[in-house]
């Protein structure tokens, strides 16, 4: 104990702040992309993300489509079989506007409706973003109906860590390196754990949306910039399979598939090997566990592959009598 307490002063002694200011933004998850930044287990960055489309705080084009990314980020020290912990710290929105479709995507509703029922002109529409009174609106002029407001909720729609096997994925796709999860929940506040597959480990992030509903229902959230702060952990030899989140009630996984059966079974099967490996339960234990208290949440039904979010609450592990 006291060893570990010495290695974390001793980290949090020799961390840094770095204020980044990207220049260029990339549209795939690779590790064949320079690293913008080299930084330590321990230090804070902050920079900010384009949005979906490329264009920054100030409405100037600075990427190209879709969710050009900010980084990659490199660690020291990070090896393939790590795990990278990311802490999001502050996310902010930093324009006054942001944009989302106006229909249904085509997987979130039957299909006869959508054939013989549905508008057939797809329309952008633009919401005001009021950051003193914190909600993003849009005004009836746009469609038939009462005002919409909604609070905002500032999320990164894509974070992650280069893919395995020198692979360079597309920014719109999920998969076990994390990448375009489009999960609503990865705000300020939440810690995600995302596998190392190259030396560096080569932190992506990106797609920031001033809020989303579960889903993400409308094939966008509400796209837009974001200023955004975070600092980087290390874990040593921790091999984790599907990216893992941790927030003040809830451990949770991300699973991702084009089959959403298939996404869900990999979620559950890292939690479950989550509750067995850190909280010191065995298969049946943990499986008694989940079968109880487990709950999920559909995260995205639009992505090239589908997301899903298996979810504990921690109020739920190491109860004593």
């Amino acid at each position: 104990m006291k060893l570990l307490l010495m290695l974390a002063l001793t980290a949090t002694a020799f961390a840094e702040t770095h204020r980044f200011k990207p220049t260029e933004f990339y549209n795939t998850f690779s590790g064949a992309h320079k690293p913008v930044l080299r930084i330590k287990p321990g230090d804070h960055v902050i920079t900010f993300t384009v949005d979906s489309r490329g264009f920054d705080s100030a409405g100037v084009q600075r990427g190209q489509s879709f969710n050009p990314e900010t980084g990659p980020f490199f660690i020291e020290g990070a090896e393939p079989g790590d795990t990278l912990v990311v802490h999001l710290l502050r996310l902010e929105t930093n324009r006054a506007t942001g944009f989302s479709a106006s229909l249904l995507a085509p997987y979130t509703a039957d299909p006869g409706f959508l054939r013989l029922e549905a508008l057939r002109e797809p329309k952008q529409a633009t919401w005001q973003i009021d950051k003193r009174k914190n909600v993003a609106y849009l005004d009836p002029n746009q469609f038939k109906g009462p005002r919409i407001e909604l609070p905002l909720r500032p999320m990164l729609g894509c974070v992650g860590t280069a893919p395995a096997n020198k692979a360079a994925i597309p920014t719109t796709v999920p998969d076990n390196f994390g990448g375009n999860m489009d999960y609503n929940g990865m705000g300020a506040g939440a810690t995600v754990m995302l596998p190392v597959f190259e030396p560096g480990a080569l932190f992506f992030l990106g797609d920031g949306h001033a809020r989303q509903g579960d889903g993400e229902v409308l094939g966008s959230a509400i796209e837009t910039s974001l200023d955004v702060e975070f600092s980087v952990d290390l874990i040593k030899r921790k091999k984790i399979n599907w990216p893992r989140l941790e927030n003040q009630d809830f451990i949770m996984v991300l699973g991702s598939s084009r089959a959403i059966n298939e996404a869900l079974q990999h979620a559950t099967t890292e939690l479950l090997r989550w509750l067995m490996e850190s909280y010191g339960f065995d298969e049946r234990g943990a499986s008694l566990l989940l079968g109880q208290g487990m709950e999920y949440e559909i995260v995205n039904l639009v992505d090239p592959e589908f997301t899903i979010a298996a979810k504990m609450r921690k109020r739920y592990l190491g109860q004593s009598r």
